[in-house]
């Protein structure tokens, strides 16, 4: 599948593309209401759109159906995303289909065909073909970070009930911290880096008190989360230049069949002979074929929807709907799959979830001042002395 922790794709906005944490593909975004010229917010706005983006953006010229279309794209995007969690823990948890490695070959064979399907037959998006046996090694290695960080957070679903797996793929933010430093060498503003505190104590108090902890299950959510904070760094390294960049609908088109390359003598070294076993077990219960298909055209929902969401709003809309999403998921899941969880539990995923809100702020922060920095003319800056 296309990582749902959920979740999140890399996006370039701001001042700094390289050190943005997102779930998924580089998406030009639309940019957010404070960073056009001439925008001043209301006061208490800043911090109020994080919580409701959807209704502090201005709506003045816009319409109803407009309205009515941006609501249904960010129910889609809810739908996509949580629905490609619950249907994995399904299928790999109580189900019994133990093959993640599988799994997720399946999602990228489907992303593949529907994004094919969606560039070059339905054209949502001009076809940008790759230019370069150059650009095409580093997709190609985006393509291996990509499939690290979904089998392992498919394989951590076999072991952890998916409101830890939410907790845990929340801490997004820190490893993006801690891979562009040790990377680009690029540091953050100290406001950045004291949001990120509350995200790790709050993941040690939620597995300190997680009533259905597994260390193989924490140890490969972690390195899921990991690898995908690894992905959205590395991206905005190799694909920097004007020339290479992808929109999110072109690269997941490049990358899917890579990967489903990948996985294909992964899957036969590490599961045996999964595709016999598969018709076997079709052969017995005939769902197993439906809810592969379901779960195989979700995962390419999750992808389509995040570009949509990006494309009718903006991508600072989309990084607060990632964070809601985890704890919007986490409750789906203790409702369906009834999993104990602790109060000690649900204060550590609180404690993460602010962490991630003030993370996101101080970044957002760092960017308008950034932004009105560089547009203010040249004769308003103060005097040397």
């Amino acid at each position: 599948m296309v990582e749902t922790h959920v979740q999140t794709w890399a996006t370039r906005r701001g001042s700094n593309p390289r050190l943005e944490s997102d779930p998924l593909i580089d998406i030009p975004p639309t940019p957010p209401g404070d960073s056009r010229p001439g925008y001043k917010p209301a006061a208490g706005a800043s911090f109020l759109s994080l919580f409701l983006p959807l209704f502090s953006s201005s709506s003045s010229g816009a319409g109803g159906s407009s309205n009515l279309t941006t609501a249904f794209f960010i129910g889609a995007w809810y739908f996509s995303n949580i629905g490609v969690l619950l249907l994995n823990k399904y299928l790999l948890s109580i189900y019994g289909y133990r093959y993640p490695i599988f799994l997720t070959m399946i999602h990228m064979v489907s992303c593949s065909l529907y994004s094919a399907a969606a560039v070059r037959w339905l054209r949502l998006v001009p076809l940008q073909p790759v230019s370069s046996r150059r650009q095409l090694l580093k997709i190609a290695a985006l393509s291996g970070i990509f499939c690290f960080s979904v089998v392992c957070g498919n394989t951590s679903l076999r072991y952890l009930p998916v409101s830890f797996n939410q907790a845990i793929g929340a801490t997004t933010p820190f490893f993006t911290a801690i891979f562009s430093l040790l990377i680009t060498c690029r540091r953050e503003a100290g406001a950045v880096y004291c949001a990120l505190l509350p995200v790790v104590l709050g993941i040690v108090v939620a597995s300190n008190s997680e009533p259905l902890f597994h260390l193989f299950g924490f140890l490969v959510c972690v390195g899921s989360t990991a690898g995908r904070a690894l992905k959205s760094v590395v991206q905005g390294i190799l694909l920097s230049s004007e020339a290479e960049k992808l929109n999110s609908m072109n690269l997941l088109m490049y990358m899917a069949p890579m990967a489903a390359a990948m996985l294909l003598p992964l899957t036969l070294w590490l599961e045996g002979d999964v595709a016999a076993t598969t018709a076997l077990k079709a052969a017995d219960d005939p769902r197993l074929l439906l809810f592969l298909f379901a779960n195989a055209t979700v995962a390419y929902l999750v992808n389509l929807t995040n570009f949509l969401v990006t494309k009718h709003t903006s991508a600072l809309t989309l990084q607060v709907l990632g964070n809601a999403k985890a704890a919007v998921a986490a409750v789906v899941s203790v409702l369906i799959f009834r999993n104990p969880v602790t109060v000690m539990g649900m204060t550590g995923f609180g404690i993460t979830i602010l962490g991630v809100v003030l993370y996101s702020e101080a970044k957002r922060a760092k960017s308008s001042s950034s932004s009105s920095s560089s547009s203010s003319p040249p004769n308003s800056s103060s005097p040397s002395h």
